[in-house]
């Protein structure tokens, strides 16, 4: 479970930053999940931001459940 988060952890904050990235420079133009979500126009900072901060909450959860996980046996 621990590796499934820090995998799920790892892309969120990938696909985060790749947004933020696209959205100052115009580089990764089609390659993150934000840019090809319709509904998100005009928001497309604000998610990326969201996915990072995620990203980053999912990294900290996989920590705690590992080191749980670890104590009880």
């Amino acid at each position: 479970m621990n590796k499934i988060l820090g995998f799920i952890s790892f892309v969120l904050i990938v696909q985060g930053v790749g947004g933020v990235v696209h959205h100052f420079s115009g580089w990764f133009d089609g390659w993150g999940l934000i840019a090809r979500v319709g509904f998100l126009e005009g928001y497309e900072i604000f998610a990326a931001c969201a996915l990072v901060v995620l990203g980053v909450a999912v990294g900290a959860a996989s920590d705690t459940v590992g080191g749980k996980a670890g104590q009880g046996r």
